[in-house]
């Protein structure tokens, strides 16, 4: 039995859960839910236990000091609430962790006591692939379900994928099982410079989710950050005569396959975006967030600091067939990711 004590009553709660790992090329989709935590001020009110699900050998522990007090930061995965107000208040919980290395169905199970507790409405899960997709042009976001009836409602794929999944599907499945309405949001990265940060990406998956979930989402810094970022690569590729030529393929072969597809309602989601940031152009309301009564009750509940990094030299076309360290996924398998994330990763 799961009991949340400290947690007060949400209005129409969301989960929004990324892992790091396979089901997160860039590190996009796991940071997405960092800022979301970070921006509205999320604390920790409870994390799985970490000797349940994960092999320490592959993901080991850290250690770090406070003060001079030797600390252990154990990989896991947490759970937070936020309170978001506003004309239309909707409350999340987010969901960041490293995806297990084992018992995947009880580690789903859990989640799922955690939402059925907090009564959640909805799931969203955030994922990123890697894709042949140049850095240059918008971010490719897939919104999938394998609910047939969520897919027409929300205007989302119904995923017919077959083949190896990672924790972002089997979790899906799992939401689709006990009847909890599930939707899984994939952004493509580009293969050839698969390694985090890609801001863009994360930026374009919390655009995403702002349109499904009808909420204004702080940016901060995003936005600059992914300027940065493509300035960045467009530097380095333009170093290389064969990268630079390689990446020019790539956005022939994206604006031949999307000039069909600019439709009026793509515009139409622009142009409300727009309006929706401009009506709350000032600062977002500051939402508190909810942990136990307590507070944090044990060290293994915050993160270690991370540092930013600078954007990496991009791979050489020719190397793009191995295997990327990102993700473990094979870069010859992957398809022009505007179709569909599952011919690449997982639905």
């Amino acid at each position: 039995m799961i009991e949340l004590e400290g947690v007060p009553e949400l209005v129409d709660p969301v989960m929004v859960a990324a892992f790091e790992g396979w089901n997160d090329a860039g590190d996009a989709a796991s940071t997405a839910v960092a800022h979301l935590d970070r921006e509205w001020k999320g604390e920790v009110f409870a994390a799985l236990d970490a000797e349940d699900y994960y092999d320490f050998q592959v993901n080991r522990p850290t250690v770090w000091l406070d003060g001079g007090v030797r600390k252990i930061t154990w990989p896991t995965t947490r759970l937070s609430v936020v309170r978001v107000g506003g004309e239309k208040p909707r409350d999340l919980v987010l969901v960041r962790g490293i995806e297990p290395s084992m018992r995947w169905r009880s580690f789903c199970n859990e989640i799922l006591g955690f939402a059925h507790e907090l009564g959640v409405e909805l799931v969203v899960i955030l994922g990123a692939l890697l894709g042949d997709t140049p850095h240059t042009r918008p971010v490719p976001v897939s919104g999938v379900t394998s609910d047939p009836d969520l897919a027409r409602t929300m205007d989302l794929e119904e995923t017919k994928y077959e083949g190896p999944t990672g924790i972002v599907g089997i979790l899906q499945e799992a939401c689709t099982h006990a009847g909890v309405p599930a939707v899984s949001l994939w952004a493509a990265v580009p293969h050839y410079v698969s390694q985090p940060p890609n801001p863009k990406a994360t930026l374009a998956l919390l655009n995403r989710l702002e349109d499904l979930i009808d909420m204004r989402i702080p940016l901060g810094e995003l936005a600059e950050d992914a300027r940065a970022w493509q300035l960045g690569v467009d530097q380095l590729a333009a170093e290389d005569s064969e990268v630079a030529e390689y990446v020019q393929t790539l956005e022939e072969a994206r604006d031949t396959a999307e000039l069909p597809e600019a439709s009026g309602e793509a515009i139409a989601r622009e142009f409300e975006r727009y309006l929706r940031r401009r009506d709350g152009s000032g600062p977002a309301t500051p939402p508190g967030g909810h942990a136990t009564e307590s507070g944090e009750s044990a060290t293994f509940l915050r993160d270690n600091p991370g540092g930013r990094t600078r954007p990496p030299k991009p791979q050489r076309p020719e190397t793009a067939d191995g295997v990327d360290g990102n993700d473990g996924t094979s870069n010859d398998s992957s398809d022009d990711s505007s179709d569909s994330p599952e011919d690449s990763s997982e639905d």
